[in-house]
């Protein structure tokens, strides 16, 4: 095994297109009428659910529930993507 971290991950390179939000809310919190801080969106089903600083920590959960492992920002003027699995980070 290597001693030197990852830089990037086949999950993050595999993202050839980004999923955009369809809309700017938690799916999982209008359900319950709840709030979110920021949204994420599932990069292998496109759902947009809200971000660990938010109380649900709806993305991280569907990601380990479903084996998701990519989320985007959903937040306007931010262009990045989330491994969960690999706890990396990538830019586009």
């Amino acid at each position: 095994m290597s001693k030197f971290k990852l830089k990037t991950c086949e999950h993050l390179n595999g993202i050839s297109e980004v999923k955009p939000s369809q809309v700017y809310q938690c799916q999982e919190c209008v359900k319950t009428g709840d709030t979110w801080l920021h949204l994420r969106t599932c990069q292998s089903c496109g759902v947009t659910l809200c971000c660990d600083s938010s109380p649900n920590k709806h993305a991280s959960k569907h990601a380990s529930s479903y084996s998701h492992p990519v989320a985007s920002s959903a937040e306007p003027n931010e262009k990045w993507m989330w491994c969960y699995e690999h706890k990396l980070i990538k830019k586009y």
